[in-house]
């Protein structure tokens, strides 16, 4: 890899290349530095990596090698520390740049990575390269599905590469645990802190708004010995980029050394920011509202005059709004804009029927750009339960992961609730599995849609800041975008908690073959009750048949599981895979799902794995158990419901309104 330096040197203070490295820096002095064009430094102090211009990038970088090991320490790594405060200010709040890297990489190169999502550190020749000998830690504000990030806001730590050996959703836990989120593209100063402690391998990422001492408790947490990634004189520094989104990101104060704990930062020293909008961007409001009030007058004239016309289009576009509804900001929707959208919800732009109301397929604008929707229309009678329903789409709303169908919003109007996702092109993917299909999927395809579903699972049991239990996975609820990769949707019978907290017992939800037994008896729904729904669709994929079917081949109350565990039982479970498949598909793939679904199916709740396991179990780094020879399937033990394949009936709004499919 060659890395080249572009941006700025920093011209500090030198210190010997033989003893422990330390600075401070609240605040950057302009006869520190020498500047070259793809960065600045402001009059007041404050580093600027990137000046809101496309497709930049920008370093930072201590002018002297920092010694990170020598031979008298038998080549392990010191300890090091590490603390900055950054501030990234975007040009459109829908589009942030990329980000920023704290960066270390061998002082024998030089920094000549691309932009965009490669931080400025990275391209597509070097990137993953062990002979890289880089580590870093990203604030990245941009979701690269090339470098499986989780979402648009996380913090990750990379060796050798941006596909991040750990990360976490950008936020701090306070003192008595309770993780807050932050948004590292506020444009407000954020302080981080980096530790890594030589003698037990730890690395420590932790964040926190600049008023809030440094949380007790890290972000991120990661084992890892760098001895072997760092080599013996470093350079260390930032590097930054953006993308087509703009941003202007900036550092604030720099603290660093080699062998002990970093001086804290002098917060009251650090140089200000600028102040959000200029002054320019006032005089530009006086003149448009000088031409704008005048044709508000007009409009108001103009208004007046539409009496019967006017009273029937209000009747039209009625809805509810109450107070607590202005907290939920720009996840609702008004009913005129999907009431157009959706041409009038007229039957040629209708993409289906679930159990609970009709999909409309629309077109909307968000952000200046149009936006291919799916709009839910849902009837409800009753207020109990709406305003925590409401609260829950909101919170839902705010996940991110590249498989799962985007919840954008909602609308109430009347005796009807209306829920806002991305449109999905492909449509779900029972249509390509069962009732012989049109088109069927082979096995690669198939393979990748498992394993983007049960990446998505991962995230929403151990990668948000709550735990989210979906309730309803089946191949209905996943939808296929344009590349045909397996989104995981319809999020209106989830239920949230705390991580660390117990959920709480409900009413039953979800469809009955797809259900976990404990489920069905307690009501109480959990990550491995959802890794049993997640069994169930493992067998579905790979054999192309609902979990119960009406065939002569199965006897009354047979279902999936227990058929296929039958295959097993004879030494021949790949009888049991899809006969649309073809001969040659990878069979080690399908009897490792095959088996998977059945491990996933036990009706004893600690006999499952969790989703972690079963990533694990998919990208084959550990081998999948030996099945128990006493399988059991909760259909021994359960009642038949005369429609087993639909969802369940509620009484509570909050937990009825999504289900039965897209």
């Amino acid at each position: 890899m060659s890395l080249k330096l572009a941006a700025v040197t920093l011209l500090l203070v030198e210190v010997a290349a033989s003893g422990d490295t330390s600075f401070i820096f609240n605040g950057f002095q302009s006869s520190q530095y020498n500047l070259t064009i793809l960065a600045e430094l402001t009059s007041n102090g404050l580093l600027k990596l990137t000046n809101g211009e496309s497709l930049q990038e920008g370093h930072a970088v201590y002018s002297s090698p920092v010694v990170f090991k020598n031979s008298s320490n038998n080549g392990s790594a010191f300890s090091f520390s590490t603390s900055f405060v950054f501030a990234i200010r975007p040009q459109a709040a829908e589009l942030s740049g990329q980000g920023i890297m704290f960066v270390v990489y061998p002082a024998t190169k030089s920094l000549t990575g691309l932009p965009s999502q490669y931080f400025g550190v990275f391209d597509p020749d070097s990137v993953g390269n062990s002979s890289n000998h880089v580590f870093g830690v990203e604030l990245d504000t941009s979701m690269s599905t090339e470098f499986e990030d989780i979402n648009d806001n996380h913090v990750g730590i990379d060796i050798n590469d941006l596909k991040s050996a750990a990360s976490a959703v950008a936020g701090y836990h306070n003192d008595d645990g309770i993780f807050n989120a932050l948004r590292l593209a506020s444009g407000n100063p954020i302080q981080v802190w980096l530790e890594y402690h030589g003698m037990n391998k730890q690395i420590n990422v932790t964040l926190a708004p600049i008023n809030i001492d440094k949380p007790k408790q890290a972000l991120l947490s990661f084992t890892k010995d760098l001895s072997p990634i760092l080599e013996e004189n470093m350079y260390v520094g930032f590097s930054s980029s953006t993308g087509m989104g703009t941003a202007s990101q900036y550092i604030l104060g720099w603290s660093f050394e080699i062998n002990g704990q970093s001086q804290p930062l002098e917060l009251s020293q650090l140089p200000k920011l600028p102040r959000k909008g200029d002054n320019k961007h006032k005089g530009y409001k006086k003149v448009v509202l000088a031409v704008a009030l005048p044709m508000i007058s007009l409009m108001l004239v103009l208004l007046v005059t539409l009496t019967v016309n006017h009273v029937i289009k209000r009747k039209r576009f009625s809805e509810q709004l109450e107070d607590w509804e202005q907290e939920c900001g720009p996840s609702r929707f008004r009913y005129k804009d999907l009431y157009l959208a959706t041409k009038g919800f007229r039957e040629k732009e209708l993409l289906g029927r679930g159990g609970f109301g009709k999909v409309y397929k629309g077109v909307i604008v968000i952000a200046a750009s149009k936006t291919e929707i799916a709009v839910k229309r849902v009837s409800h009678e009753s207020k109990q339960g709406v305003r925590e329903f409401v609260a829950e789409v909101v919170s839902i709303g705010r996940l991110r992961h590249r498989n799962l169908v985007p919840l954008r919003g909602y609308c109430r109007r009347k005796g009807e609730l209306l829920l806002v996702y991305d449109y999905m092109p492909n449509g779900s993917l029972d249509k390509y599995l069962f009732n012989k299909p049109k088109l069927t999927l082979n096995w690669s395809q198939r393979f990748r849609i498992i394993k983007g579903v049960a990446s998505a699972l991962l995230y929403l049991h151990e990668g948000w800041e709550q735990v989210v239990v979906h309730r309803d996975i089946k191949a209905s609820n996943v939808l296929l975008d344009a590349e045909m990769n397996g989104r995981l949707g319809n999020f209106g019978l989830a239920r949230l908690h705390d991580h660390g907290s117990n959920p709480q017992t409900t009413h039953v939800a979800g469809t009955f073959r797809y259900m976990a037994p404990e489920h069905i008896r307690t009501g109480k729904a959990t990550t491995i009750s959802d890794v049993f729904g997640f069994g169930a669709f493992l067998l579905e994929v790979a054999c192309g048949r609902r979990p119960t079917e009406k065939t002569e081949e199965w006897l009354d109350n047979a279902n999936l599981a227990d058929w296929v565990y039958d295959f097993w039982k004879k030494g021949g479970i790949l009888e049991a895979k899809d006969q649309n498949l073809s001969t040659d598909s990878e069979t080690e793939e399908v009897e490792l799902v095959l088996k998977l679904g059945l491990f996933c199916s036990q009706s004893e709740p600690t006999a499952r794995p969790s989703m972690r396991q079963v990533m694990h179990y998919l990208e084959r780094e550990v081998p999948l158990p030996h099945l128990p020879s006493t399988f059991r399937h909760h259909t021994q033990d359960l009642p038949n419901p005369a429609s087993p394949d639909r969802p369940l009936l509620q009484t509570s709004v909050v937990e009825s309104i999504l289900s039965g499919g897209r």
